[in-house]
């Protein structure tokens, strides 16, 4: 891959906040509704399983 090949590729301009808010826009695009749903409830889950652990883990620094 040559130089002008790597600067052309799209990573590099998702990587601004412009770049990052066009790809977003586009995977919305590319995207159905179903998809969506199962990407929140994905997403619902990940957070509640990091919000779990971190309060498993400060129950267990302060035994009493």
């Amino acid at each position: 891959m040559t130089q002008k090949e790597l600067y052309a590729h799209p990573g590099w301009q998702w990587c601004t906040f412009e770049g990052a808010e066009l790809h977003t826009l586009l995977l919305g695009l590319q995207t159905t509704f179903r998809e969506k749903l199962e990407w929140l409830e994905e997403a619902e889950t990940l957070a509640l399983r990091m919000r779990a652990a971190r309060e498993a883990k400060t129950k267990v620094k302060r035994p009493k």
